[in-house]
């Protein structure tokens, strides 16, 4: 069963982490586990109808998003990386993927967010370049932590950061290259809440409605 759920996320993003939650309990899974699943196939079963909505317009601007859930797994107290990606208004990736190191605070779990988000978009437009479509601005990566923000434009190592993994740090000299630019954006606006927790059903079907899945028109 989570063999055909992970093969449905690729085209529903909207179950995309509750999936990748029931996933990592395959080896040994329990009774509410398999429940869960069942409760994911009644929603599928009852949204069959939705799709994502790619409108007709011819804008290929880059608009990605990074969140977390700092240390929302309640067995490894691991962080959950969220990040959506759209061309012009049609979303065409996402990310939702548990973090392979313990954060010591929501600034180094988003911040590690920012760069898994940073690393998809250079893969993008790596790809687009192959169609002729290149990106001369830096690209605006939208994140709710201010903190997060400042540590990717200091050049400056801080007490506070020095135990965070050279790799990670990729992301200052991508903002220094100016190929990325991190933007703040408040919490009620990220939309890429959808792929790091679970959301109460009012801002669950605001978030899909802004992802673009919807009834598809006639």
């Amino acid at each position: 069963m989570i063999g055909i759920l992970l093969y449905v996320t690729a085209s529903r993003p909207d179950v995309k982490q509750v999936v990748g939650m029931v996933d990592s309990f395959q080896v040994a899974p329990r009774e509410s586990h398999v429940q869960v699943v069942k409760r994911i196939f009644k929603y599928l079963k009852g949204t069959m109808d939705l799709g994502i909505w790619y409108p007709s317009k011819k804008s290929f601007s880059l608009k990605p998003y990074s969140d977390v859930d700092w240390a929302g797994c309640i067995d490894d107290r691991k962080s959950t990386s969220g990040g959506k990606f759209f061309l012009g208004e049609s979303l065409v990736s996402w990310i939702s993927k548990k973090q392979t190191s313990i954060s010591l605070s929501t600034t180094e779990a988003e911040y590690i967010a920012i760069v898994e988000c940073c690393t998809q978009v250079e893969w993008m437009k790596q790809t687009l370049q192959d169609i002729n479509i290149v990106f001369k601005e830096p690209t605006i990566i939208y994140c709710d932590n201010t903190s997060a923000i400042s540590l990717s434009n200091s050049p400056i190592q801080k007490s506070k950061s020095k135990h965070i993994p050279i790799k990670y740090h990729y992301l200052r000299d991508q903002a220094a290259n100016k190929n990325i630019k991190i933007e703040y954006i408040p919490t009620q606006e990220q939309v890429a809440d959808i792929f790091t927790k679970p959301l109460c059903r009012d801002v669950f079907e605001n978030i899909t409605k802004k992802l673009g899945i919807i009834i598809p028109p006639n």
